[in-house]
């Protein structure tokens, strides 16, 4: 299928783009490759293909969630830069209405 300039003028109208001429024939051609592509894929399509998101079923790849034993509160902040009654201390964050 082969574009006109009005047509491409059109969807950049629809679009809200301003472009130039040389814009407008440039995409006239990209467009135009774009439309003749679909028709391809539109003529190999087949009713009796049901329609796919990806080629592959997918599956979750992710383990398990199980329940398991966490560090004890003394371990976990012994790294931590500052801590206070087991717990990590961070700067206090004050909140502002706007």
């Amino acid at each position: 299928m082969s574009l006109t300039t009005d047509d491409v003028r059109h969807v950049a109208r629809l679009a809200r783009l301003a472009l130039t001429d040389g814009e407008v024939e440039e995409l006239r051609g990209e467009l135009s490759a774009i439309l003749a592509h679909v028709e391809q894929v539109r003529e190999v399509a087949t009713p009796d293909v049901p329609p796919t998101s990806h080629p592959y079923p997918l599956v979750n790849v992710l383990r398990a969630d199980e329940p398991r034993p966490s560090l004890p509160p003394d371990e976990a902040v012994s790294t931590a830069p500052e801590a206070e009654d087991g717990r990590f201390r961070v700067p206090r964050m004050s909140h502002s209405e706007g």
